[in-house]
């Protein structure tokens, strides 16, 4: 825990929903582990964490919590691991969802090692959130459970790749193809750019 701990932290984290607080905690305990003269504070109503400047964030919400590092550099650290890791952090229902603790203290070393070097590090920009499912796609995935259950573990940008293309069709023929389309690729578990994706 930080030398200094800020008493709005822990008056936070005390006031998240149960389901909240273990992660919250946990979070906490690691980037005070991973980089110890990280400081505490709350900005915007959310704890954040500053080193050189702003090392990173993390917030609960009713349902979810969200984390997120700040300084840009972080970005291409994060998607060389995993692609949607990044988007998978700003929507964490329990301290599973997390990478092990080895991986998070290395992104916590990372994202220090950033801020010291500096340069500059503009606020990252919100998570696009999903769009709203339309009714044919809905309807085909109510009949269809591997495509629905793969759709359902895609991250909002994921799914905002399949239901933009599927609204972007101009003639019902296109519409009604994209869809088949759609289906059949969700059923095995694709994204809808899969086939640029490296092997």
């Amino acid at each position: 825990m930080a030398m200094n701990p800020d008493p709005r932290v822990d008056a936070y984290v005390a006031n998240s929903a149960e389901f909240a607080r273990p992660i919250l905690r946990h979070l906490r305990a690691l980037i005070h582990q991973g980089c110890p003269a990280a400081q505490e504070t709350i900005k915007w109503g959310f704890p954040f964490f500053t080193h050189e400047g702003i090392l990173c964030f993390m917030a609960a919400y009713k349902q979810h919590c969200a984390f997120g590092f700040w300084n840009p550099g972080m970005r291409a650290i994060l998607q060389k691991d995993r692609k949607d890791l990044r988007e998978d952090l700003r929507r964490i229902t329990s301290p599973r969802d997390l990478p092990n603790d080895r991986t998070w203290l290395r992104y916590i070393h990372e994202a220090a090692r950033l801020n010291e070097a500096g340069g500059p590090a503009p606020a990252p920009r919100p998570a696009k959130p999903a769009a709203r499912i339309p009714t044919d796609l809905a309807a085909a995935l109510r009949k269809n459970k591997a495509a629905a259950a793969t759709f359902k573990k895609f991250s909002p940008s994921g799914r905002n790749e399949y239901i933009e293309w599927l609204t972007a069709a101009k003639r019902p023929e296109t519409r009604t193809q994209r869809l088949a389309t759609t289906i059949a690729w969700l059923a095995e578990g694709k994204p809808r750019h899969w086939k640029y994706q490296k092997r």
